[in-house]
């Protein structure tokens, strides 16, 4: 099976845990029910638990043979439907029937530790004012703002600028990152944390659509 080139070497410092560096540099893997070859990134892993329960292991951090999907929630469906699982682990499987929130709310812990991160690392600001600085600055990469807020004044905070906007978590659970109890508006600065957050964004949009928007400049 081919592999995709190595990634260059990560510094030591890098503020990204093994698990989101090894995106950027493993192979190919193949969804067990479309079949479509593609970065490991762009998938889901699940894996089977001690009583051959499926797991979803975003992190790729979980023992076993990974058993791997697009990250859309019809193509879970297709996959409990057709016995995918089974087939792919060669034997009975033990599908619980909250899969699907299962998986999205594993996906949304990411986000918060991502988030955790930028803000440990000094990449991250949370709060009206200190996003329009940054956003007047030009250090803005992402911006994630609470599911919750209010859609005029978020389109009100961006301005125009064309950037990804992240719609994943509370103000409440962007509040309990930023050690305050409600948050409504955070900037993300450039950088490889940046680009975890829109990927993990990206993955749980096919579980909870409208999770990112992609930011389109206005015409």
């Amino acid at each position: 099976m081919a592999r995709l080139p190595d990634a260059p070497a990560e510094e030591e410092a890098s503020p990204l845990p093994d698990d989101a560096i090894a995106r950027e540099r493993g192979p190919l893997r193949r969804c067990i029910v479309t079949r479509e070859v593609l970065p490991k990134e762009r998938l889901l892993r699940f894996v089977l638990g001690p009583g051959r329960e499926v797991v979803p292991d975003p992190g790729g951090r979980l023992p076993g043979r990974g058993l791997w999907l697009l990250p859309q929630e019809a193509v879970l469906a297709r996959a409990l439907k057709q016995g995918a699982f089974a087939r792919a682990a060669r034997g009975p499987v033990v599908a619980p029937a909250d899969l699907p929130a299962r998986v999205a709310a594993a996906l949304r812990g990411r986000l918060r530790d991502f988030l955790g991160l930028a803000r440990r690392s000094g990449a991250a600001v949370a709060g009206r004012e200190a996003v329009l600085e940054w956003l007047r600055a030009g250090r803005v990469a992402l911006l994630v703002q609470a599911s919750d807020g209010s859609p005029a004044e978020r389109e009100r905070l961006q301005g125009g600028h064309a950037l990804p906007v992240v719609l994943a978590l509370t103000a409440a659970e962007l509040g309990a990152v930023f050690g305050r109890e409600r948050a409504v508006h955070v900037a993300v600065a450039p950088g490889g944390l940046a680009e975890a957050l829109r990927a993990e964004a990206a993955r749980l949009a096919g579980f909870a659509p409208g999770a990112i928007e992609q930011g389109a400049a206005p015409a």
